[in-house]
């Protein structure tokens, strides 16, 4: 995960409605996000060649208040997976807004470091989400900016279509 201080007026029109931007220390955050399905299943059932894939992900935060409650979510700016017709449900079922690319990624861990990458081919050009880590895991320090973007939000996915 890659996390990017932007300009709030950069995801103005992006914002879902009954929805506003989510501040952490006056700041907003637009993350890139890498990651792996493995045994994925639709309904209880496994699809073949469609249960391990990685998804790349763009997004940002917001959120909203219910009652007396601050709810908090996540807007899918792009997400990207390898196959189409993984795109093609999540676009048709989840309002996601997936689209197909070319992927493949690398793990490798060596003398306690941990090198992950994630690359997508479009246009050509190949890109990439690299990161190598080093040292043992921490707890995330509660009120920090770790905190705010990787636990605040599991309640309310959303996309730039909407919540």
């Amino acid at each position: 995960m890659l996390n990017y201080e932007v300009d709030a007026r950069l995801l103005g029109n992006l914002v879902p409605r009954g929805t506003e931007l989510d501040y952490w220390d006056g700041r907003v955050f637009l993350s890139l996000v890498g990651f792996r399905f493995l045994k994925t299943r639709v309904r209880g059932i496994a699809v073949p060649f469609h249960s391990n894939f990685d998804e790349v992900n763009l997004r940002f935060y917001v959120r909203r208040r219910e009652a007396d409650e601050i709810r908090r979510g996540v807007v899918f700016v792009r997400e990207i997976v390898p196959r189409p017709a993984i795109a093609l449900v999540a676009r048709s079922f989840y309002n996601e807004s997936y689209i197909a690319l070319p992927m493949a990624h690398e793990i490798q861990t060596r003398d306690a470091r941990l090198a992950v990458s994630y690359q997508w081919r479009s246009a050509g050009d190949w890109a990439a989400l690299k990161v190598q880590v080093a040292g043992e895991p921490r707890v995330m320090r509660d009120g920090s900016e770790k905190q705010f973007i990787t636990e605040q939000y599991w309640d309310m996915p959303c996309s730039a279509m909407g919540c």
